[in-house]
């Protein structure tokens, strides 16, 4: 009965060999996938681990800390630098370098977070000062365009009133009386509207004499 449950649950020998050289190729080519996180690396590496020493691998400290180092994406270099040089990865567990890590993972995420909100405060404020920008400029255009049709405005009127003084003074200097023959009488010098007058004062000076 032992033997039927242990080839049941864990498999022939054949099967334990077969599914221990599949665990050490994925612990071979293990690698952290794009956009993943820390707590996610964790999970599938100890899952492999454990795995792997339950079928008789055996692992050191520093084989495993390497390993996950190893793994890590080039925007972890710097941090994965300062522990190499900081701690000893002889002694250092597992555990706590995915502690070390994930403490590190919070604290870029805090900065992401912090550098958005700060680039979206500069854009809010930017199209605001654009915005007051290009509201004085078109009151300016609005200004500059009500000038001039004022300053045309005011040149019509004042031609209109040069051209009426023009034709007044035109009028007034073409008008001689000389120039023309009355033709109430027939003499120069005078027009009709200045021949009553004439008869009035020959009248007089007829009475007169």
């Amino acid at each position: 009965m032992w033997d039927t449950l242990d080839v049941t649950h864990e498999g022939t020998n054949d099967v334990k060999m077969a599914r221990k050289h599949t665990l050490i190729q994925e612990y071979e080519v293990f690698r952290m996938l794009k956009g993943e996180l820390i707590a996610d690396v964790q999970n599938r590496f100890t899952h492999i681990v454990n795995h792997l020493m339950s079928l008789g691998n055996v692992f050191d400290k520093e084989e495993l800390n390497i390993k996950i180092i190893k793994c890590l994406d080039r925007s972890w270099q710097p941090k994965v630098t300062a522990i190499s040089k900081s701690r000893d990865l002889t002694y250092l567990t597992t555990t706590s370098l995915f502690g070390k890590l994930r403490e590190h993972e919070l604290e870029m995420n805090r900065l992401n977070i912090q550098e958005s909100e700060d680039k979206h405060v500069r854009n809010i404020a930017l199209k605001i000062a654009k915005h007051k920008n290009n509201q004085v400029s078109s009151d300016g255009e609005t200004l500059n365009l009500l000038s001039k049709k004022f300053g045309k405005f005011l040149k019509k009127n004042r031609d209109k009133d040069s051209n009426k003084e023009r034709s007044d003074n035109k009028k007034t200097s073409d008008f001689n009386a000389n120039n023309y023959t009355c033709y109430g009488c027939g003499e120069q010098g005078h027009i009709k509207v200045e021949y009553p007058n004439k008869e009035k004062k020959s009248s007089k000076k007829e009475k007169k004499a």
